[in-house]
């Protein structure tokens, strides 16, 4: 009998879904992630595919890291730890440099008016964003993100490099054909890592796809003599404005000691654990979303719908009948009934954009979690792997455990 594959993982846009997911992966998070994680392997069970929840916070850095560390030692599960704390570390790097998100916006416009006027460069963005290059893994890597909104870790880095290096394509329109149809695609941790592969994040250093490199971590599915053939051997480094310089770390705001708060989530933070610790009460929840916002192209059906769907379970478990809605208008009308309006941070992305067009300030109190780490996020990421034990002391203040 023919051996089937294992089947593509599934995503249920629900807080208890995420749970479930990470219960079912803790065991895993030790030593077995360590030896098995760099592997792109069909089904991805040797990974934990938490991404999708913790890109919206409907799981947190906190909680993960504190059930990892409930079952095993710092330095057991060192690796799994630090890809939690990368996440945080891009994040907060964004912070601090709001203005990578913008010369990204520009980039990607700038590309889409090469595309309109190079009808070779056109074809070729077509091919790559249709998984029809004739370079077997990429081609496949783009098929499993439109099927399943998910790619490994090790395929993105590899896909991007293929992009950037090989396919000679602007590498903000491979970020955007990312962020268009990944569930988790982020502001901060998929502009990083594109910008990484390009050797614009850290610089002069581009990362280049190397056929034996693929042929190992995708167990022999694909020939590496082949692959050795169609790879680019040389990675120039794209033309970029300089980075800006760092800016301080957003200090957050205290909770209002008095009157009727209504508490606004959004799609970048949809379990406001640490503020219920800290004594909210709200009157009434609402959040704002803005999938589409992630991309002037149109964003993938299934990213769309999982995004809604995770915010309206957020509304849901918190008992809140206020709108849940990518229109900020609605939310203006809804905070008209509240004395004081508080938000978890509004992050660096598209939330923050159709916000700073309102007269909506909601006061934005930041997790523990980011006030441990942020700081540090100023330049690479080994600044804050440093800081993990002082980092990990923030998980009960995060979580009210």
């Amino acid at each position: 009998m023919k051996d089937t594959l294992p089947a593509d993982p599934t995503f249920t846009p629900t807080r208890e879904a995420g749970l479930d997911r990470l219960e079912a992966f803790l065991p895993r998070a030790g030593r077995t992630y360590a030896a098995e994680r760099n592997h792109d392997r069909p089904g991805h069970d040797n990974v934990s595919t938490l991404s999708p929840w913790l890109r919206h916070r409907a799981l947190t850095e906190a909680e993960v890291a504190g059930a990892v560390l409930e079952r095993f030692a710092p330095a057991t599960a060192e690796k799994f730890l630090s890809e939690v704390v990368w996440r945080t570390y891009f994040k907060g790097h964004l912070e601090r440099r709001p203005g990578l998100w913008d010369q990204y916006r520009r980039a990607v416009r700038a590309g889409q008016d090469r595309l309109a006027t190079e009808s070779g460069m056109r074809k070729g963005w077509e091919a790559a964003c249709e998984g029809r290059t004739g370079i077997a893994p990429f081609d496949d890597w783009a098929a499993e993100l439109a099927r399943t909104g998910y790619l490994h870790n090790h395929a993105r880095m590899w896909f991007a490099s293929i992009w950037i290096h090989t396919l000679g394509l602007p590498w903000a329109l491979g970020a955007d054909f990312f962020i268009r149809h990944l569930l988790d695609g982020d502001p901060a941790s998929n502009t990083l890592s594109w910008r990484w592969v390009a050797g614009l994040h850290t610089n002069g250093k581009p990362y280049r796809a190397r056929a034996s490199n693929i042929a190992k971590y995708t167990d022999d599915r694909y020939d590496a003599r082949t692959l050795g053939h169609q790879l680019a051997t040389e990675a120039p480094i794209p033309d970029a404005p300089p980075a800006p310089e760092p800016g301080p770390t957003p200090e957050g705001d205290s909770l209002p000691a008095s009157g009727r708060i209504g508490l606004l989530l959004h799609e970048d933070d949809l379990h406001p654990d640490f503020l219920l610790a800290r004594g909210l009460e709200p009157a009434d929840v609402a959040v704002l979303i803005q999938p589409q916002g992630r991309s002037p192209l149109t964003v993938a059906t299934q990213v769309r719908d999982f995004t809604r769907a995770l915010a309206e379970d957020a509304a849901t478990r918190l008992d809140g009948t206020g709108p849940v809605t990518d229109d900020p208008a609605e939310i203006a009308a809804w905070a008209k009934g509240f004395d004081h309006l508080v938000a978890p941070h509004l992050p660096t992305g598209p939330v923050r954009d159709a916000l700073a067009g309102t007269e909506l300030a909601p006061l934005q109190p930041l997790r523990d979690w980011d006030a441990a780490a942020w700081p540090h996020a100023h330049a690479g990421y080994f600044k804050v792997k440093t800081k993990m034990p002082d980092i990990f002391e923030a998980i009960a203040a995060d979580t009210g455990a």
